[in-house]
Order: C-alpha cells, then sequence, then structure tokens
C-alpha cells in the first residue's frame, strides 16, 4: 500500500505499508533486511499525523465523490460512470455489504473519446492533472495518455477507454469541484 498516499494524506511523506498472507511478509521482510529500507523518522512522523485525520478526511471525500458520481451519472457527455456505490455498478450490491463507503475515485469514460478526456483534464481549474493520485486535493488522470504507447487494442483490452477518466476527489467542497467539472465537460462541447 502507497501509504504516502491515502493513510499519510498530505503529498509530504514516502511511505509504504505491507499487509498480507505471512509468505507475502516474509518475502518483503527478506528484501527490507538487505535493502535497509525504512521510513525516515519526519516521513514516520508525518504518516501518524496522517492517520490521525484519516476518518474524517476519507469520510468527506466519499461523500464528495458519490454526490460527484451521481451528477456525472446523468451528464450528456458522459457515456459511463464506475463508482461501486452508484445503483447502476455491476457490483454495487457487493460494495454495500463489504465497505462502508463507495472510495475516493471516480471513473467515467467522456462520449467524445481522446480528444474529449485531453480536453477536459486540461480544462479543470481546482482539479490538477497528475499520474499518481491520492492526497488532500482532487487530482485527475487521462489514463489513455499516459500509455498512449499502446495501441487502441491493447487499451481497449486492459478497460482503457479513451474518455476514460480517473478523478481522485479531494477535500474541496463538493459545489466547487462540481462547477469546475461542468466548465471542464462544457469545454469538451465547444
Amino acid at each position: 500500500h502507497a501509504a504516502t498516499k491515502g493513510i499519510a494524506g498530505h503529498n509530504d511523506a514516502l511511505l509504504g505499508a505491507i499487509a498480507g498472507g505471512r509468505d507475502v511478509v516474509e518475502a518483503v521482510w527478506a528484501w527490507h533486511a538487505v535493502m535497509g529500507a525504512q521510513a525516515s523518522p519526519f516521513d514516520a512522523w508525518n504518516g501518524i499525523r496522517g492517520i490521525r485525520t484519516l476518518p474524517a478526511r476519507v469520510r468527506q471525500q466519499c461523500e464528495t465523490a458519490l454526490r460527484l458520481a451521481e451528477f456525472l451519472e446523468g451528464h450528456d457527455a458522459v457515456a459511463a460512470v464506475s463508482y461501486p456505490w452508484l445503483p447502476s455498478h455491476p457490483q454495487h450490491d457487493l460494495a454495500r455489504r463489504q465497505m462502508r463507503a463507495g472510495g475516493v475515485v471516480v471513473a467515467f469514460e467522456l462520449a467524445g473519446a481522446m480528444a474529449a478526456g485531453r480536453t477536459f483534464c486540461e480544462s479543470l481549474r481546482i482539479a490538477r492533472l497528475a499520474l499518481s493520485l491520492g492526497g488532500p486535493e482532487s487530482l485527475v488522470s487521462h489514463p489513455a495518455t499516459i500509455v498512449a504507447h499502446l495501441t487502441p487494442g491493447e487499451r481497449a483490452e486492459l478497460g482503457i477507454g479513451d474518455g476514460l477518466v480517473r478523478l481522485s476527489v479531494g477535500l474541496e467542497h463538493v459545489d466547487d469541484l462540481r462547477a469546475d467539472i461542468e466548465q471542464a465537460l462544457a469545454a469538451c462541447a465547444s
């Protein structure tokens, strides 16, 4: 787990955490013993600080993500939305049984394919374009651009549509994020 992201929560620590079966943990521990990988005291302190605010941050981010997913699902410029707490999600019932909230990432496919994905991401004013998602600010990625070296067929096989956008919802006010998304969607139409 990249504890740098959600757990530390402020993009100011370089941390990771391993959890799993004994075989996985022992394999990682053996590598750790040889390489000497451990967090610096400052990174560890930032991780502890982040854990203290984790429940409040995630609760707010998930509430905002659900509201944005519902908005996106009803928008004409959006072909599909993938968010586990939307009733339209194929594993909605399972997610409701296993999860307390739907998560902080909303994935959606824009109807305008590659051009719409790029225009949307470049037009956002609050959410910033990023390769790595997570943190207190809203971040967005356009996976088809990131893996542009793959053929359209290879991307499709991996489930990466040309208009796919991933939005990692931050702590900004939901109304501000929705307005930002609306203006970026309008930019795709013009």
